[in-house]
């Protein structure tokens, strides 16, 4: 019997993992593509400007803080809001401002780390304002008004000479067209860099506030957040009638320096609105989405004009 020999195939034999009987060649290997990576879609907030809640930190284009008159739309936080875009939101029709002729001097040559006519024009080049008050007249909608409001922006909404002339100027000219005067109040106090000229401001506001007492013609004080010093002092609570935005700071002295001079701690929501609210400094508490309909409603009933929203 003969045994038989089978010789292998030398492709079997050589076959291995880089043989053309299993794999392509390098060259014929098919290229992997390039994947994609899939990007989430940018929100509004992160293609807009935007501004952060100081009270809850989220984020809120500006777009929709201007359609909310800037009320946080998460927290119901009252954002401030500049002295120009207060008075605009607040007249239906806006027919001239008044007092921008005024301009602050330096009277003392008053230098702290800087001197004080470097920080007005900082002041000027950061808000766009020539002063901390802005005053305007116009109607409101049947009503004509005379309206100014300060703007915290500028130097702490400080009240110096310039804000004094222009307040007096609003009042006389609520005083000459025999229309309602109405003062959104946003302040630190007094300015210091112009010594005794800016407290003399407080006798100045006072006396003309008096003049349209005698005369019969409404004054209605807004105090937004915050409202503090000589401004309280005089113009901001001789109103006859206060209202409030919520939770604003409003005294004549800060929290501390209370504390430390009572030696006492205050707790919340000492100094806020509400809480003067309840002492009876303060006659309403309305939100920022009713404030101009309240202020409307307290005009038209003052100067005995007929309320067209009740028509």
């Amino acid at each position: 019997m003969t045994d038989t020999i089978t010789k292998p195939d030398n492709n079997t034999a050589k076959a291995g993992p880089n043989s053309n009987a299993n794999t392509q060649s390098w060259l014929n290997r098919p290229i992997p593509g390039v994947k994609q990576q899939l990007t989430a879609q940018l929100t509004a907030v992160e293609t807009e400007p935007s501004t952060k809640c100081s009270n809850c930190h989220s984020m809120i284009t500006n777009t929709a803080l201007i359609f909310n008159c800037y009320v946080c739309p998460h927290c119901d936080h009252h954002l401030p809001m500049s002295a120009r875009e207060r008075l605009n939101w607040l007249l239906d029709q806006v027919d001239g401002e008044t007092g921008q002729e005024f301009t602050a001097k330096d009277p003392l040559n008053f230098v702290d780390s800087k001197p004080y006519p470097t920080r007005m024009s900082e002041a000027q080049e950061k808000t766009g304002e020539s002063e901390a008050l802005v005053a305007m007249y116009g109607k409101l909608r049947n009503l004509d008004i005379v309206a100014c409001a300060f703007d915290f922006r500028f130097m702490g909404g400080s009240m110096g000479s310039v804000v004094g002339d222009r307040f007096v100027q609003a009042a006389e000219k609520a005083l000459e067209k025999k229309v309602p005067l109405v003062c959104f109040a946003a302040s630190g106090g007094a300015r210091m860099q112009e010594g005794l000229l800016s407290l003399m401001q407080m006798a100045r506001t006072a006396a003309a506030i008096e003049r349209l007492r005698i005369a019969g013609i409404p004054y209605i004080v807004v105090l937004t957040n915050p409202v503090y010093g000589g401004v309280t002092a005089s113009l901001a609570m001789l109103g006859d009638i206060h209202l409030a935005e919520p939770k604003a700071m409003i005294g004549f002295a800060g929290k501390r320096v209370i504390e430390q001079t009572v030696r006492e701690t205050l707790e919340e929501p000492f100094q806020r609105a509400e809480f003067l609210l309840e002492h009876g400094v303060v006659d309403e508490v309305v939100h920022r989405h009713q404030l101009i309909d309240t202020i409307y409603r307290l005009l038209a009933k003052l100067c005995r004009v007929p309320n067209v929203d009740a028509q």
